[in-house]
């Protein structure tokens, strides 16, 4: 139960196609809520101001930045996390391409590339490049991510897929 008296207010949440009650402060981010108050912490505090992506999530299927986000403009929208993609062909191709190093970023990677997939599976070159610049990895090339993006659009030549 949502301990209102220490928080102020409960607010029901559909997140991953579930409803779950927060106990949250008005001012409080989408990001903590969903760590904190819920125990979903696969999208990662990164940078905490919109930069690096580490926090992205899906709300009403497009992605937004969790540290940008007060909980309470979530309230009747759903929002998907990561761990509402488990086992999805994004993830897959994340794995099979070794699309990841220290895997902080990778959450945020794979819920932008899954929106990617859903809303333009015909992206072009450049279209991926500009939904790949909303994310940051510090560890890798960005080579292998890409990989992935275009083997989830199936752009890959058969063989390589």
């Amino acid at each position: 139960m949502a301990d209102t008296k220490r928080y102020g207010m409960a607010l029901d949440l559909d997140v991953n196609g579930e409803i779950r009650t927060a106990a949250i402060r008005p001012a409080d981010l989408l990001l903590d809520t969903l760590r904190d108050s819920l125990g979903l912490t696969g999208s990662k505090p990164g940078c905490r101001n919109g930069d690096c992506g580490a926090c992205t999530v899906l709300v009403d299927g497009i992605p937004m930045k969790s540290c940008l986000m007060l909980t309470v403009e979530a309230a009747g929208k759903k929002v998907t996390t990561i761990e509402g993609l488990y086992d999805t062909k994004v993830q897959r191709e994340f794995v099979e391409k070794f699309a990841f190093q220290c895997g902080y970023c990778t959450p945020g990677f794979i819920m932008n590339i899954y929106a990617l997939a859903r809303t333009h599976p015909d992206a072009d070159q450049a279209t991926i490049t500009d939904w790949l610049q909303s994310n940051i990895c510090r560890c890798t090339g960005y080579e292998e991510i890409h990989q992935a993006v275009v083997s989830v659009l199936g752009r890959l030549p058969a063989a390589e897929n």
